[in-house]
């Protein structure tokens, strides 16, 4: 990962709890770095920027408007978050993720191909990846803490996605669902109320 805005400086961050944030299609680090405020301050939190440019911003991988993708591209994409996070996780006491919209389906697919290296995944207002290969990959010992969050009404997120989300979440978690109404494809300080809670829970609880 070529640029990772983090919460504190280096010397603060030996024996915290680490949360990884990534950010959703045709954006950047920026739309998680304004989160930070809102999280528990027990946590270092490290924003991310996708490394495939889209326009002026930045795509973990390349979307189209009902969200089909090339999955050798999830794949690379997914591999260098997971190798990064490896190379900084041996400071920390756990390790988090936390994606809105793309960056959702970036955070649901590390968890599934590295189940025992997440601690808590929070969704936010996007979608668990619906791909025959990654499917064969799911097994859960015990079911994750996973938190989604959305409102009803997004329209970002097509209903054939939300409803693939929500069978695997439920299927494959332990999940704290949550909606907004009024929030569209969007993130709220309600929600980073109730994304705070999770996080005490699952983590520092």
């Amino acid at each position: 990962m070529e640029t990772v805005v983090w919460s504190r400086p280096e010397a603060e961050r030996g024996g915290t709890p680490l949360l990884v944030l990534m950010h959703g299609y045709g954006t950047d680090e920026s739309r998680m770095v304004r989160l930070f405020d809102y999280l528990p301050s027990e946590f270092t939190c490290a924003a991310l920027r996708a490394p495939m440019e889209i326009g002026d911003h930045y795509g973990w991988f390349l979307l189209d408007y009902f969200l089909a993708n090339d999955f050798a591209d999830v794949i690379s994409a997914t591999n260098a978050v997971h190798s990064w996070i490896s190379s900084v996780k041996g400071r920390h006491s756990s390790v988090s993720l936390m994606g809105y919209s793309q960056g959702m389906a970036m955070a649901s697919t590390l968890l599934r191909l590295h189940p025992d290296s997440y601690k808590a995944t929070v969704g936010l207002s996007g979608f668990v990846l619906d791909n025959e290969l990654l499917a064969l990959t799911d097994s859960f010992e015990t079911p994750p803490p996973f938190f989604w969050g959305r409102d009803k009404a997004d329209l970002v997120i097509n209903e054939e996605a939300t409803e693939y989300t929500a069978q695997w979440l439920d299927k494959n978690t332990q999940l704290t669902a949550r909606t907004y109404p009024g929030m569209g494809h969007a993130m709220s300080k309600a929600e980073m109320v109730d994304v705070s809670a999770f996080l005490r829970h699952y983590v520092l609880g």
